[in-house]
Parts: C-alpha cells; structure tokens; sequence
C-alpha cells in the first residue's frame, strides 16, 4: 500500500513522534503507580536512559514502542512501504544499539523489564500488572 501522505508531510509527522512521555508510557506508568510502586523517570546516567527507574532495586523499565524496536509479537512493527531500506537500517540499528544497552545494565548490577506497545491493552491490563509486579518482587 503506497503511502497516503507526500515524503515532505511524511518527515514532518515521523519528526514530532515523542521518545518521552508517549501514550503507551503513561499508561504503564499509571499502572505502576496505582500499585503502590514509586519510581523515576529517564535517568539519563543508566545506559539507554531508561524510560522508569526502580533505584532501590536495581531495576528499570523500557516500553517500547513496536515499529521503532523491532517487535516480533504484533502488526504494529510492519514497515512502511516507501523507503524500505532506510527502515530495515533504522530499525537494525535501533534492536542493535537496545541490545548493547541491555548488556550494559547487566553489568552494572541493573535488571531490566520491556514492555511492548502491543502488550499494553486493556484486556491485557491484569496479565501487565502480573508481570510487572512478578519483575518488581523477584
């Protein structure tokens, strides 16, 4: 299917896509708090300045959003049509660049969680808060 949007409107709506604050964060992090768990946000000393930061525990949380990190499970990480090989580099790169970040806090003594866009639903939402409390008690 060829894109609906001209290449110029397509870069201008791809550029105002949020890292920080998307809907899918604030809606994980409602849950957590909700739960009684308190937290930080995007400590930018961690590797891969994670999106909610247990410090107490050594523990942190990426949600990640399906197309950007190369998610398997879903539709969402189908890539666009046009331009196709500068996706295939991105999104490489982006799973690349995660995995060094993983193996990082690894070695600091940190613990990580990711959530994925497509995980976060609201028939999903008790099968979420199982897993994060599963992560955060363990």
């Amino acid at each position: 299917m060829a894109d609906i949007f001209s290449p110029r409107k397509r870069t201008e709506i791809m550029k105002n896509i949020r890292t920080k604050d998307t809907g899918c964060e604030l809606a994980v992090r409602k849950i957590i708090y909700a739960m009684g768990y308190r937290y930080r946000l995007h400590k930018k000393s961690l590797p891969g300045n994670p999106d909610i930061v247990f410090n107490r525990r050594k523990k942190v949380i990426f949600v990640n959003g399906c197309l950007w990190h190369g998610c398997k499970k879903c539709n969402h990480s189908k890539l666009p049509e046009s331009n196709k090989s500068f996706w295939v580099k991105k999104i490489e790169g982006n799973i690349n660049r995660d995995k060094r970040n993983y193996s990082k806090l690894k070695r600091l003594g940190w613990d990580y969680l990711c959530i994925w866009q497509c995980e976060i639903k609201k028939k999903n939402e008790e099968k979420l808060k199982y897993r994060i409390k599963k992560y955060l008690e363990e």
